[in-house]
């Protein structure tokens, strides 16, 4: 999401793990519109054996379940794979959830009709990942690159909350973000991959403010960049601000960007 994209030179050891609780409870995942539009394409099917790079709690993979794919999740976070592993028993489905790394992955060669990463792209070794994401994927499997983003618009939450981060966060890049990640389609051309092609589209997204402050504890610019004492200082901050400037319903347009190729 808008919060969760390192600059060039920037560490990627940032660690989603001491979001966990807010993931679960705030974080909201692919909506199944989108996984509607994922099938219509044809880029997903039932029986795929799909495998879903850092998985996270696992929006992805549960939703490739949900509609009869054969899904794993891999995640270096333990404790959103916890999280990601109730969900689906909670739910009755069958993905499994492993701890790995997108550039190693410990799978089989050529065992997986499907690999997505949904709103981690860039936390990859890009030219590793690609690699091992050949290996893993059958002749003419597909790879999905998607993310599902909020959109800071003039004046809207999502932007006045960006300037708040800001605040406390002085070092933060990621501010303004729009959702469309032509990067994506660029790293598909230089893995080699066919049949490139990419599709937007926006959506609302209800948050009540406490829901909303739960989202943005989660932003690597915040729960997992900040210490325990600094985050609090922060969620004290935006709690006084949307009591002063915004209603008790917040709706927040969101936008989805998802890239696909196949293996040659």
């Amino acid at each position: 999401m808008n919060a969760d994209r390192p600059e060039d030179g920037e560490q990627r050891d940032i660690n989603f793990g001491r979001t966990a609780a807010d993931y679960e409870r705030h974080r909201p995942g692919f909506p199944d519109d989108f996984f509607d539009r994922l099938a219509e394409r044809r880029w997903i099917g039932p029986g795929q054996r799909a495998l879903d790079l850092g998985t996270g709690t696992g929006s992805l993979a549960l939703g490739f379940a949900a509609r009869g794919l054969i899904a794993t999740g891999l995640d270096i976070a333990p404790e959103l794979l916890d999280v990601a592993g109730h969900t689906a028993s909670a739910r009755g489905l069958s993905a499994h959830f492993v701890e790995g790394r997108a550039e190693d992955t410990g799978q089989a060669a050529e065992s997986f009709d499907l690999v997505s990463a949904g709103e981690c792209w860039w936390w990859f070794n890009e030219d590793d990942a690609i690699r091992e994401i050949r290996r893993v994927l059958t002749p003419g499997g597909r790879l999905i690159i998607c993310s599902f983003s909020y959109v800071p618009l003039s004046g809207n939450v999502a932007n006045r909350t960006e300037e708040l981060v800001l605040k406390h966060n002085p070092g933060w890049p990621k501010a303004g973000w729009t959702g469309i990640h032509p990067e994506h389609v660029t790293a598909l051309d230089r893995g080699g991959f066919t049949e490139v092609e990419s599709f937007s589209y926006m959506v609302d997204v209800a948050f009540s403010h406490e829901a909303w402050r739960g989202r943005i504890r989660t932003c690597n610019g915040v729960g997992s960049a900040l210490t325990a004492e600094q985050v609090e200082r922060f969620d004290a901050d935006l709690a006084e601000m949307l009591s002063c400037d915004f209603p008790p319903n917040l709706i927040v347009p969101h936008r989805i960007f998802a890239a696909s190729g196949r293996r040659t």
